[in-house]
């Protein structure tokens, strides 16, 4: 099992940095960003101070989306990124919650993504590409790779992930939910004429190692939130009792209450006072760190490729040390 490292793009972006360096030194493979402009500093910029600073580490944003920029803009900006430092990127990409709907605008269709990863690979790798009706290539792109996964949760983005994209983002740790949703994805795959082993599976959670339960908890309870926004956009899409999403996902978000961006991935958000223990220790890894490897060992046990650690919280060096000397050893053996 791989790992990565899940960062807000705060400044100083030296921090960002620093501990993406930490990171590779304790045997994590990726190091990934939150992508939204208005919320956090841009995270390509940073990439290539991350790059530098580092030797195999891959970067890329969980996630980007086809609306903030136009997709030669990204294609050219990954293609860059790999020229300078080796082909060492990976896009992920969603629809764009925080990135889309605080700048006014609403998330992307699937149909739009569909075609923008299509599109965005294909322009970062040297390939001829449409755009919006015309026919592009980026013609300096030489022995370009750009695996593009994408974020899903509801059935139809489950299947175009599983029809489309190089690897399969599920932004929480569930062994149930997880176990559902890559069937989706494989199952999509499968239908598509593709080998479902060919998409890598990314679970992305917040981990907390410790043994103040409580207090690991709070830290992450803002995680529960983020998650419910996808969650109540299935459920006014398909229904809270449609059979099409598992009822483990949608009940939780009754007492939800609208959302306020600017706390948005934090901890101590207080949009996210309707998230109960149990879905905390559902979706987030909590406690020492033998309960981390027994979780990550059930998630790899069900195909999961990689996990990638959601470090927003107080204890951030405290953490990447932690996998890097007991958890990340034992999923390696």
């Amino acid at each position: 099992m791989d790992f990565g490292l899940v960062l807000q793009t705060d400044p100083p972006a030296s921090r960002v940095v620093g501990l993406m360096k930490r990171a590779e030194r304790n045997g994590f493979t990726h190091g990934w960003t939150f992508d939204s402009a208005v919320l956090w500093q841009e995270p390509f910029v940073i990439y290539s101070q991350i790059l530098a600073a580092t030797t195999t580490l891959k970067v890329g944003p969980m996630v980007t989306n086809p609306g903030t920029r136009t997709w030669e803009v990204t294609a050219s900006t990954f293609a860059t990124l790999n020229d300078m430092f080796g082909n060492r990127t990976v896009c992920g990409i969603g629809r764009g919650d925080s990135a889309m709907r605080v700048a006014g605008r609403r998330p992307n269709t699937l149909a739009r993504l569909g075609e923008a990863i299509d599109a965005i690979r294909d322009l970062a790798e040297g390939r001829e590409a449409e755009v919006d009706g015309q026919p592009l290539r980026i013609p300096w792109v030489k022995d370009g790779r750009l695996p593009v996964w994408m974020a899903a949760y509801g059935p139809k983005a489950l299947a175009l992930t599983g029809r489309k994209a190089d690897g399969f983002i599920l932004q929480l740790a569930d062994p149930y939910l997880t176990e559902w949703m890559v069937k989706a994805v494989r199952a999509s795959a499968a239908e598509a004429g593709r080998d479902p082993a060919s998409v890598t599976v990314c679970v992305a959670a917040p981990a907390y190692v410790g043994d103040d339960l409580a207090h690991a908890r709070e830290q992450c309870r803002w995680f529960g939130g983020m998650v419910g926004n996808h969650v109540a956009d299935l459920v006014s899409r398909y229904g809270e009792h449609s059979g099409l999403v598992p009822e483990a996902l949608t009940s939780y978000i009754k007492g939800r209450h609208g959302y306020d961006y600017s706390h948005h991935g934090r901890a101590g958000n207080p949009s996210t006072d309707f998230v109960p223990d149990e879905i905390v220790d559902r979706f987030c890894l909590l406690g020492p760190p033998e309960a981390h490897i027994e979780k990550l060992r059930a998630l790899r046990d069900l195909g999961v490729d990689q996990f990638a650690v959601y470090d927003m919280h107080d204890a951030q060096e405290t953490t990447i040390d932690a996998y890097g000397a007991e958890i990340i050893p034992a999923l390696s053996r």
